[in-house]
């Protein structure tokens, strides 16, 4: 299928690091640079890229869209990918962009704020994975040491076999498709778009050094821990610690946009194992005080708070119709939104 809509030029930028695939649009302003999330590519960004004026650029990371395979050494957290954006908007000659980061992008967003503050004028930030990291509880310390229950040894291995595969169908719960309608958006959402949505999904490249990544066993319960490579490990509180932005010398004003139904990223999310065992899904559950189904959502709004008690301002917006992808469900209003932030922070 055609995956590029018209006015979308897709180029290929070689840098220090990485050749990495980069969408564009011309327009006038400071330039938006749009990074995507888990298990997608910058190919979800297109239609919100045509409705805006300014120039924007959706930067596939190493291992997805058409970007480079290269390994996630998660012991850096977010690091690869957020040095690799820099090097991407170094090679173009971008000295600072409004940054719009969703999902583990927006871990990527924060993380390049705190290592290039020079390149963020603003950050939005869309369903963003916990400041913490996962597998904390909701003062941000670890539930267990080697944050048990956390990274690649969590994944579903049916449906990395079917990312695997290019499976395009809706046969089995695991599908890459099923998962899009059950997770990435609220129950019911449809677009003309879907087709595009899913071959977005199916540039994963999957193995231990990207998705889903390794695992270690673990004398704590589930019985398995966040390993050292790839991409979930990259997301486990065991490595990620992005807290570090309410220090930040330079503070640019935050745009944090959220959908009530997000399925991922939500306080008792069912893509937390604590969750899943406090409601029987995973046996073994070893209580509250062990295994609190973590409070993502709480979390995130405490660091914010946080940064605005140092100098900084966030605005926090709830799309309540929507799930995981706001600029999907509802792209008028994000459009909109992220408009006014723009223009507020230029």
């Amino acid at each position: 299928m055609t995956t590029l809509l018209a006015g979308i030029e897709a180029t290929a930028v070689a840098t220090d690091r990485l050749t990495a695939s980069v969408l564009r649009r011309d327009g006038e302003g400071t330039p938006v640079v749009l990074i995507h999330g888990n298990v997608s590519s910058s190919l979800f960004f297109q239609p919100l890229m045509l409705a805006l004026p300014r120039p924007s650029l959706a930067i596939d990371l190493r291992g997805f869209g058409d970007s480079e395979t290269l390994p996630v050494d998660a012991t850096r957290g977010m690091r690869d990918f957020s040095d690799d954006v820099a090097s991407v908007l170094d090679a173009l000659g971008i000295a600072a962009a409004h940054v719009v980061g969703w999902s583990m992008g927006g871990g990527v967003a924060m993380q390049l704020l705190l290592d290039r503050p020079d390149l963020v004028r603003s950050l939005t930030l869309q369903a963003p994975v916990p400041p913490q990291g996962f597998g904390t509880r909701l003062d941000g310390s670890l539930c267990t040491p080697d944050a048990a229950g956390t990274g690649g040894g969590g994944a579903n291995a049916d449906f990395v076999a079917r990312l695997a595969a290019g499976d395009t169908t809706a046969d089995e719960p695991s599908s890459p498709r099923s998962v899009y309608r059950s997770s990435y958006v609220a129950p019911g959402f449809e677009d003309e778009h879907e087709d595009l949505w899913v071959a977005s999904m199916l540039t994963t490249r999957t193995g231990v050094d990207n998705y889903p990544g390794d695992g270690v066993a673990s004398e704590s319960w589930p019985g398995f821990a966040a390993g050292d490579r790839g991409i979930l490990n990259s997301m486990s509180a065991k490595h990620l610690d992005l807290t570090g932005i309410v220090d930040v010398a330079e503070k640019p004003a935050i745009l944090w946009v959220r959908g009530a139904h997000d399925a991922i990223v939500g306080d008792e999310s069912f893509f937390d194992f604590h969750t899943l065992g406090k409601h029987g899904i995973v046996p073994g559950w070893p209580g509250e005080d062990a295994a609190p189904p973590q409070q993502m959502v709480a979390q995130t709004r405490a660091v914010f708070e946080r940064y605005a008690a140092a100098g900084g301002s966030y605005e926090e917006v709830v799309f309540e119709h929507a799930g995981h992808s706001p600029h999907l469900e509802d792209p008028e209003r994000f459009r909109t939104l992220l408009l006014a932030h723009l223009a507020a922070t230029d």
